[in-house]
């Protein structure tokens, strides 16, 4: 099917499509993200002027081809090379770790994905509050299932939009609880969705008032606001303390110990400014964390409470 709307977008710099997207999936059968046999990467949105279908192509090291279908085409072509990492500028980036620059230099076209879109990015970090990634991701699959509308375009497999906030703030108690969401993360979604304009304003703020912004709502922690940062600000520093793994983890890739949020953020505060990207080129680099010992966060059905 031929798009509604094409650009053969050519970046500032080298830029990688699957690595660079590859964080706005939420989980496997995202029905808003499809990497497609072909290497493509396909995503659905919600713009201001409606749904939209994007399919983006890695046609060379900093050249791409983007296509898009819906009425929200344009819009969402509009926001691609931004959230492609258009603005992620890493000249003269360096750790001064031999590990990590070398994952740097291995990783060129790694960038910091910025999509403008705060309710699209805050919504999945709520489901994804205090509960293991499987569980969150099948709450965020069923919700979209029941409430999200179709995604336009020739997508390689069914895709789905996610419920603008009118959609969120209507969607009634029993079926949070069947989709096993407790109530205070559907009360801390739809409390969101109700200021939703408030919300978006968050991506033309810089990235201290838009944390700002984002935590004066009760439910929404500096955890949440960092990994809303990641995706929809852009924002290279994001790091998310509270994670139930992400300290160990850093603690034992670097110095081969535990360590708790305090001791993780003292250690990383020599790449101030960019600790969310030392995170990920600490995964890049493929270095191991914490031994797999000790309690693992359980798995709480909420559907039977």
């Amino acid at each position: 099917m031929t798009p509604d709307l094409a650009l053969d977008w050519r970046a500032p710099h080298e830029t990688d499509v699957a690595q660079t997207l590859g964080v706005l999936r939420r989980g496997p059968g995202d029905p808003t993200y499809v990497r497609a046999a072909d290497g493509a990467v396909w995503r659905s949105t919600l713009t201001d002027d409606g749904p939209a279908t994007l399919r983006v192509v890695q046609r060379g090291a900093d050249l791409v081809r983007i296509e898009a279908w819906g009425p929200g085409a344009e819009a969402a072509v509009a926001l691609a090379p931004s959230m492609l990492g258009e603005r992620d500028d890493t000249t003269g980036f360096r750790t001064g770790v031999e590990v990590l620059d070398l994952a740097h230099r291995r990783n060129p076209g790694m960038r910091v994905a910025r999509t403008a879109r705060v309710m699209e990015a805050l919504v999945p970090a709520i489901l994804e509050q205090k509960v293991i990634s499987r569980q969150a991701h099948e709450s965020w699959r069923r919700l979209l299932r029941a409430f999200g509308a179709t995604a336009p375009g020739p997508s390689p497999r069914p895709m789905l939009v996610p419920p603008s906030a009118d959609g969120w703030r209507a969607i009634p108690t029993w079926e949070w609880h069947r989709a096993g969401v407790d109530p205070r993360r559907a009360a801390t979604i739809q409390r969101v969705a109700s200021r939703a304009a408030r919300v978006e304003e968050a991506a033309e703020l810089s990235h201290v008032d838009a944390a700002a912004r984002l935590t004066v709502f009760p439910g929404v922690g500096a955890w949440t606001a960092a990994e809303v940062a990641q995706r929809a600000f852009g924002d290279p520093d994001a790091v998310s303390v509270g994670d139930y793994h992400l300290a160990g983890y850093v603690g034992h890739a670097l110095f081969g110990r535990d360590m708790d949020d305090d001791e993780m953020l003292e250690a990383l505060a020599p790449w101030t400014g960019q600790r969310y990207r030392v995170i990920r080129l600490i995964m890049a680099a493929g270095l191991p964390g914490r031994p797999r010992r000790g309690p693992r966060m359980p798995f709480v059905d909420h559907r039977s409470r």
